[in-house]
């Protein structure tokens, strides 16, 4: 189960749901249905945190609903809402995990574990790609 879930309520994912998440929206349905086949709906509340600065990543989280603050070094650094995606980064690069982000509402997720990434590597490689993609234009913005 990914870390998310651990305190929240799990369900499947409809591909359809995935293309109002921006990182996804480009994607073919049929990406999309092997993205939905692997992914899991989590519902969070108000002060889980998702992911803490320092530990390793194991999953990609994708903001369905609700609102996250981002702190690094104990300093707020941003505001996360419907749409933004945490964790890839730690994923792709099987790095740690570079701020703590925890919940300013309940939420709704979309969650990858990072096993779900590397068999959409096999699968549907045009998702990480896009995913990778993603990940160096937030890294030249930064």
């Amino acid at each position: 189960t990914p870390a998310a879930a651990r305190s929240g309520t799990v369900r499947s994912v409809d591909a359809q749901r995935l293309k109002k998440i921006p990182v996804f929206a480009d994607l073919s349905d049929d990406a999309l249905a092997q993205i939905a086949a692997l992914a899991a709906e989590v519902s969070v509340p108000e002060g889980k945190e998702l992911v803490r600065e320092g530990d390793y990543s194991y999953d990609v989280l994708a903001i369905e609903e609700g609102t996250a603050r981002v702190t690094r070094a104990g300093a707020e650094i941003a505001q996360l809402g419907p749409g933004d995606v945490i964790g890839e980064m730690g994923v792709l690069e099987r790095d740690q995990r570079n701020a703590t982000v925890v919940a300013t509402s309940s939420m709704l997720l979309m969650t990858l574990t990072g096993w779900d990434v590397k068999r959409l590597q096999k699968s549907a490689p045009e998702v990480v790609d896009h995913l990778r993609a993603v990940v160096e234009q937030r890294r030249d913005q930064a």
